[in-house]
């Protein structure tokens, strides 16, 4: 099972897509992914359920394509020559008020994807594969560059380091990752690990 919305043609303007989104994740926030329904979605944004439904197909992909709208960047899309460079610009563009909402949403679906494999795919398939294969993208210009050694076991295991801090720090701290931590792992925990 793959999520197939890309290969349908949109007739919302980026400007009403964006607003879709973002009713989503207003609503994820109030009410957990189990209570949203395209009812409520429809509703709360002055749309008809068959348009959501031609636009996302389901529920999952709609609430993973919202997500993924809501990154500031795309990893693939940072490349300032260095690693070091690369992740503290990733850094930079983050936003502590965005990660703390992200961290509270991530918390709900978590729970989630336990009992929905539709929206287990979607999350995989729309948002964390494409971070995970820009920040693969980002390492192997790291190691074309002789940053990082070809041989390194530690460049497979970045992308879990990666996300194990957005999930232990509010389990173990009770606080959301922001860009201070987020550095200070990266610099403590990543580049030691690289030899960078």
């Amino acid at each position: 099972m793959t999520v197939t919305g890309t290969a349908r043609r949109s007739r919302i303007s980026p400007e009403r897509e964006a607003e879709l989104h973002e009713a989503v994740l207003e609503l994820l926030r109030e009410v957990g992914y189990e209570a949203l329904t395209m009812d409520a979605v429809a509703a709360r944004t002055k749309s008809s359920k068959a348009t959501l439904y031609r636009q996302w197909g389901s529920k999952p992909e709609l609430v993973a394509r919202a997500l993924r709208c809501a990154q500031p960047v795309s990893l693939r899309d940072i490349d300032t020559g260095s690693l070091r460079g690369d992740l503290r610009r990733m850094v930079e563009l983050s936003d502590d008020g965005q990660m703390a909402k992200d961290t509270a949403l991530m918390r709900g679906l978590a729970q989630a994807v336990h009992s929905s494999p539709e929206l287990h795919l979607a999350l995989r398939q729309l948002l964390m594969e494409p971070e995970i294969t820009g920040l693969g993208v980002m390492l192997q210009r790291a190691v074309d560059r002789g940053e990082v050694a070809s041989d390194n076991p530690a460049v497979r295991f970045v992308p879990h380091m990666l996300i194990g801090a957005f999930i232990a720090l509010p389990l173990m701290e009770d606080r959301s990752v922001d860009r201070a931590f987020l550095g200070d792992f990266i610099d403590s925990v990543v580049f030691p690990a690289l030899g960078v």
